[in-house]
């Protein structure tokens, strides 16, 4: 089920979603989906160096406990360098991972994970030369899978690890600009499942 699909301003407060960092706008999409407005500087990093703490990005989450699937597809506009549209578990501040896609210093979008205990880590994956893209995180326990597909239907594994969460989190989703003046992110679909899944590796 998309929880999206019907999302309007007015709808949100009996949805179960809820925001943390509101957007300076959003708005419904034809048809499905949601395009947000992130503002200048909006990110979540914690600099492993020390010197950057962000907290600021637009989130739309549900809380969830167990083992879950959530399931996103998203299309960010890209208007400056690591704009984003992200699919993140947070416990909170120091303690929280997220799946996006992303306009790299390299160049290329790709499909870039950061995972947070305490600093933050950075990695991007595959890169990617895609309009938009479908993004899963499934959670076993305290061992996390990210994958992406361009179907939503096979999917590859971008990262597996473990992050000792609590047993209850947000699981949803992050318009983001870190270092630009603000971008738009359309997010198509958005799925969560109390579920675990067979295969953690594959993601099926």
């Amino acid at each position: 089920m998309n929880l999206i699909q019907s999302l309007t301003p007015q709808s949100l407060p009996s949805s179960g979603l809820a925001w943390d960092n509101p957007p300076p706008a959003w708005e419904p999409l034809p048809g499905a989906g949601l395009r947000v407005q992130a503002p200048a500087r909006a990110d979540y990093f914690q600099d492993p160096a020390g010197k950057l703490f962000n907290d600021s990005a637009p989130y739309l989450w549900l809380n969830v406990s167990g083992d879950f699937v959530a399931q996103a597809r998203v299309r960010p506009a890209f208007t400056t360098t690591y704009d984003a549209g992200a699919l993140m578990v947070r416990q909170d501040a120091k303690h929280w991972c997220k799946l996006c896609f992303e306009s790299t210093d390299l160049g290329p979008t790709a499909a870039v994970s950061v995972v947070t205990w305490e600093s933050s880590d950075d990695a991007n994956g595959a890169e990617l030369t895609v309009e938009d893209l479908w993004l899963q995180v499934t959670r076993q326990d305290n061992v996390f899978a990210f994958h992406y597909s361009l179907d939503g239907k096979a999917w590859r594994m971008v990262r597996l690890f473990r992050l000792a969460l609590a047993a209850s989190v947000k699981v949803g989703l992050v318009a983001q600009s870190p270092i630009g003046p603000g971008t738009t992110v359309d997010f198509l679909h958005f799925s969560l499942e109390n579920r675990p899944v067979l295969d953690i590796r594959s993601g099926t």
